[in-house]
C-alpha cells in the first residue's frame, strides 16, 4: 500500500458505571481536577478503593460542569474503560452500553451513526459531532458529514446529549456527540505508551503517544496508523495516518491555555455494492458476499485543523471558555461511470470516471460563560455564549478518460460560501430538589452558491446559476429535574432542533436530468422526553425514558427513475418510543447482601441490557404512512462484562437489530433484514500495569448480514474476524 506523508513523519440511555468492584463506595460533592480536561470542576465523584476505582467515570453528565449546563437534559457518558480497549474504532463495541445510537457498519473505515430513525446515518450527518467541543464535520452546516473521527485510543470518554443538544451546540436534530480526549499526564515530565495490534485481512494498527508536564507546561502528542486489505475480494483496502499535538500552559491557578493541532490523512477503496438480483452484470450477495462490483473507485481525505482554547476561572462562581479553530479539509473521490445498483459498470460510460474534489477552508470562534448567582436562599446558574463561523468551499467535478483516471476535463465548477452566527442563553433555577432550565438559541445562517457548467466536447462554458439564502431560526427549550435523592433523578425536556438546508439539497442548481421537486426547506424538530435514572448503588445503574421526536420538512434524498433524478421533501416524520437501560453487578449484589468483599477478591461480573423500541411514521408527502429510513422497531444490546482489579477485562457483547429500510419509501430492494451479532474481547495486564495484552473475536458466530445500503447496492458487514496485540507503557 502507498504510504502517506504523515506515515513517514510519524457508554444506559446512558453508559453504565465503570464497575471496578469495592465494598466501600460513597458519593461526595467535591472540587477536583478532571483527568480528561485537566481543569478544576465541581461534580459528584464516586469514592472508594483507589485501585478498584481508578478511572471511574460517572454514567451521566453532572447538572453543571464548567461553562455548560446539563440539568434536565438526557445525557450519557460513554466510558471507553468500561469494556476492553476497543480496537480499529469498532463502534459496535464502543456503544455497547448506550441505547438508541445506530451504527451502520460498512466496508470502508469511515463512521456512520444515526439515532432514533432521524435521517440517514451516513457520516453521522444528523448528529452534531464534536471533538473537545469543536465541530469536526467537513462543514457543520452546509455539508455536515464527518469523514474524520478521532482514534478511540486517544479518547477519554464521549458525551452524548439528546434533545437539548441543538440548543447547546447548534443544528442537528439527533443530538450532539462530543469526543473528550486525554490531557497530558501531570505526575512526571515524560511518559508514554506504544500499542501494536494485528488481525484478520492483514490488519495492522499502531498507536504511540508521549506526554508529560514540567512546571506550568504540559504536552501530549500521538501518532496513529491503521491499515488493512479488507475482506472484499478487491479494492477494499484502506490506510489511515493521523497525528495530534496538544500543548497546555497553566498560566495561573485560575487560567489555562490549550493549543492543539490535528493532522489526518486517509485513503480507501470502494469495492461497490451488491444486489439480490440475477443477470450477467449483477454481483449477487447470496452467491459470494465478498465480491466487489467496483475495481477502481477510490476515496481520499486530508484534514489539518489547529485550535486554541483559553479557560479562566474568575472566581469559584464564574467560568469562561474561549475556543477558536479553523483550517483545511480536502475530500477527493474517483468513481467509475456506467454502474448501477449491485451491477458491474458496463457500456461506453464504463470507460470513464467522475473525479470529485471538495475543499473546505474554515474559521470559527466561540466564547462561553457561566456564572452562579444567589436568590431565595438557592444557587442558580446562568450560561451564555456566541459562535461565529465562516466556510469557503470550492468544488470541482471532472470527467476522466478511463475508469482509473486521476485527471480529467472540468464539467462542473462551483463555489460555496457560508456565514453563521449564533447566540445562546440558558439558566438553571434551583428550587430545593427541583430545578428548571429554560434555554434559548438564535441562529443566523447565510449561504451562497454559484455553479458553472462546461461542455465536455468543447470545454466552453454553458449554463451558469447562482443561489443564496438566509435563515433566521430561534430555538427554545426547557428542562425539568427532580432529585429523589443523590444520584437518583426524574427528568424531562422539551427542545427545538433545526437542520439548515445543506448545499446538496436546497441550494442545488439543477442540471440536465435533475428535477428539484418543490422548495426544500430547513428541517425543524421538536423533541419531548421524560425519564428516570440513577446509580446510587455500586452494583446498579439504570435509565429509562419515553420520547417523541417530531420533524417537519424532512428531505428524503434523491429518487431516480429512468434518466431523471428527483430531489424531494418527504414531509413530516414522527418518531416515538421508549429507551431503557440497566447494568447490574451480580457479585456486587452478593457483597451488599452478605457484607463480604467478593468483588475485591474475585472481581465483578456485570450483566447489562439496553433497548430502544421505536414507532416511526412519515406523515404527509409522497411517502405518507410509511416507515422512515434507518428506523428499526427495536435495537437491543446485551451481554456480560467481567473485571478483576482493573487487571483483567473480558466482555461478551451482543447486538440485536430489527429489520428496517435504507430509504424513506419502503422500497423492498432497500430492506435491511434483522440480524444479531456477538463480540468477545479481552484485555489483560501481563506486567506491572505496563504491559497489556489485547485480543478479540468480532462477530463470534459469523453472522452474515448487512447494516447499510447505498445507491450502488448492499454493503456487506464484516464476518468473523480476529485481532491480538500488545500495549507497553513507559
Amino acid at each position: 500500500m502507498k504510504r502517506s506523508s504523515l506515515y513517514w513523519v510519524g457508554l444506559l440511555a446512558a453508559v453504565a458505571a465503570d464497575w471496578r468492584g469495592t465494598t466501600a463506595w460513597a458519593v461526595e460533592e467535591v472540587e477536583s481536577t478532571d483527568r480528561a480536561t485537566g481543569i478544576r470542576v465541581e461534580r459528584q465523584v464516586i469514592i472508594g478503593d483507589p485501585e478498584a476505582n481508578a478511572g471511574v467515570t460517572p454514567p451521566f453528565l453532572p447538572d453543571v460542569d464548567r461553562e455548560r449546563i446539563f440539568a434536565g437534559k438526557r445525557t450519557s457518558v460513554i466510558d471507553l474503560d468500561a469494556v476492553p480497549q476497543v480496537q480499529a474504532n469498532n463502534y459496535r463495541q464502543a456503544l455497547a452500553l448506550t441505547p438508541g445510537l445506530l451504527f451502520a457498519e460498512e466496508t470502508t473505515p469511515l463512521v456512520s451513526l444515526g439515532y432514533r430513525g432521524i435521517g440517514d446515518p451516513n457520516r453521522a450527518q444528523f448528529l452534531q459531532v464534536l471533538k473537545d467541543g469543536i465541530p469536526i464535520h467537513a462543514d457543520p452546516f452546509g455539508y455536515p458529514e464527518a469523514y474524520f473521527t478521532p482514534p478511540l485510543e486517544g479518547v477519554d470518554h464521549l458525551e452524548f446529549i439528546r434533545g437539548g443538544g441543538a440548543l447547546m451546540y447548534g443544528p442537528q436534530p439527533a443530538g450532539a456527540l462530543n469526543y473528550v480526549t486525554h490531557q497530558p499526564r501531570t505526575d512526571r515530565a515524560f511518559g508514554g505508551r506504544t500499542q501494536h495490534v494485528f488481525g484478520s485481512d492483514n490488519l495492522y494498527s499502531t498507536y504511540t503517544a508521549v506526554d508529560g508536564t514540567s512546571g506550568r507546561s504540559g504536552y501530549l502528542g500521538y501518532f496513529n496508523h491503521r491499515q488493512s486489505d479488507g475482506f472484499r475480494a478487491a479494492n477494499s483496502d484502506y490506510q489511515i495516518d493521523g497525528g495530534h499535538f496538544k500543548w497546555v500552559l497553566d498560566g495561573a491557578k485560575e487560567s489555562r491555555w490549550t493549543l492543539g493541532l490535528d493532522a489526518y490523512e486517509e485513503s480507501h477503496g470502494e469495492p461497490g455494492g451488491l444486489s439480490l438480483g440475477t443477470g450477467p452484470l449483477a454481483v449477487n450477495y447470496r452467491e459470494d458476499r465478498s465480491q466487489s462490483s467496483k475495481q477502481y473507485d477510490r476515496f481520499q481525505m486530508r484534514r489539518y485543523i489547529p485550535s486554541v482554547e483559553y479557560q479562566l476561572d474568575f472566581d469559584e462562581r464564574t467560568f469562561l471558555s474561549l475556543k477558536s479553530w479553523g483550517g483545511y479539509y480536502d475530500r477527493l473521490s474517483k468513481r467509475q461511470r456506467g454502474g448501477g445498483f449491485g451491477v458491474r459498470p458496463s457500456g461506453g460510460a464504463a470507460a470513464s470516471n467522475d473525479i470529485e474534489r471538495q475543499e473546505f477552508y474554515s474559521f470559527g470562534i466561540e466564547p462561553r460563560l457561566r456564572h452562579d448567582w444567589e436568590a431565595l436562599g438557592e444557587t442558580h446558574s446562568l450560561a451564555a455564549g456566541v459562535q461565529f463561523y465562516r466556510m469557503d468551499s470550492p468544488r470541482t467535478d471532472r470527467r476522466g478518460s478511463s475508469a482509473w483516471a486521476d485527471e480529467g476535463l472540468v464539467y462542473k465548477d462551483s463555489q460555496r460560501e457560508l456565514l453563521y452566527g449564533a447566540l445562546f442563553l440558558e439558566n438553571k433555577f434551583t428550587l430545593g430538589r427541583w430545578s428548571i432550565t429554560p434555554s434559548f438559541r438564535l441562529e443566523t445562517i447565510h449561504q451562497d452558491l454559484s455553479l458553472q457548467n462546461y461542455s465536455l466536447a468543447t470545454g466552453d462554458a454553458l449554463t451558469k446559476g447562482t443561489k443564496n439564502r438566509t435563515d433566521l431560526q430561534p430555538l427554545m427549550g426547557v428542562g425539568l429535574a427532580y432529585e429523589v435523592r443523590p444520584q437518583i433523578q426524574f427528568y424531562g425536556n422539551v427542545s427545538h432542533s433545526y437542520r439548515t438546508a445543506i448545499f446538496g439539497e436546497a441550494l442545488i442548481v439543477p442540471t440536465s436530468g435533475t428535477v428539484l421537486e418543490g422548495d426544500i426547506k430547513p428541517i425543524k424538530g421538536l423533541t419531548y422526553e421524560v425519564g428516570f435514572r440513577g446509580n446510587s448503588k455500586t452494583w446498579i445503574t439504570w435509565d429509562s425514558s419515553l420520547f417523541r421526536v417530531d420533524l417537519d420538512n424532512k428531505f428524503g434524498g434523491a429518487v431516480t427513475s429512468g434518466n431523471v433524478t428527483t430531489l424531494r421533501n418527504v414531509g413530516r416524520t414522527v418518531n416515538q418510543g421508549w429507551d431503557g437501560a440497566v447494568q447490574v453487578d451480580v457479585v456486587g449484589v452478593s457483597n451488599a447482601l452478605r457484607g463480604t468483599d467478593a468483588v475485591g477478591q474475585w472481581g465483578s461480573f456485570s450483566l447489562f441490557g439496553n433497548i430502544t423500541l421505536l414507532d416511526a411514521t412519515l406523515r404527509g408527502g409522497t411517502s405518507d404512512g410509511k416507515v422512515p429510513q434507518f428506523a428499526p422497531s427495536h435495537l437491543v444490546r446485551s451481554g456480560v462484562i467481567y473485571r478483576w482489579q482493573d487487571r483483567v477485562k473480558v466482555a461478551f457483547l451482543g447486538t440485536f437489530m430489527a429489520d428496517h429500510f435504507a430509504t424513506d419509501d419502503e422500497n423492498p430492494e432497500r430492506l435491511i433484514p434483522a440480524y444479531s451479532t456477538w463480540d468477545l474481547t479481552t484485555e489483560i495486564v501481563l506486567w506491572r500495569d505496563r504491559l497489556r495484552f489485547m485480543a478479540g473475536i468480532n462477530n463470534l458466530f459469523d453472522e452474515l448480514y448487512y447494516a447499510r445500503i447505498r445507491g450502488d447496492g448492499i454493503d456487506p458487514a464484516y464476518g468473523r474476524n480476529y485481532y491480538a496485540g500488545l500495549s507497553l507503557e513507559f
